[in-house]
């Protein structure tokens, strides 16, 4: 446990961030793994319609400093390859 005053706050901060933090990531997970739900099924309208959504998702938490900027590109890449491939 923190002992002085501005070890108390930090501990503040940090689990407030930890919080916010999770949930963008939680947030981005579930959207990626609901695309790659549609896709095994076929459905490839649905993901390419989701598509905009996960994209705005994880510029958002790239901008809250949850993904590293080559992680939220990565990310991005990923999924618009792999929408590509099942397009093809």
């Amino acid at each position: 446990m923190p002992n002085t005053k501005s070890a108390k706050k930090r501990l503040r901060q940090n689990l407030k961030r930890r919080l916010r933090n999770r949930m963008y990531r939680g947030r981005v997970r579930a959207i990626l793994k609901q695309i790659r739900a549609h896709l095994e099924e076929g459905n490839l309208e649905e993901a390419r319609a989701l598509l905009p959504r996960a994209y705005s998702m994880i510029d958002r938490a790239r901008r809250a400093g949850v993904f590293h900027p080559r992680k939220a590109a990565r990310l991005k890449s990923r999924l618009s390859r792999r929408l590509a491939t099942r397009a093809a």
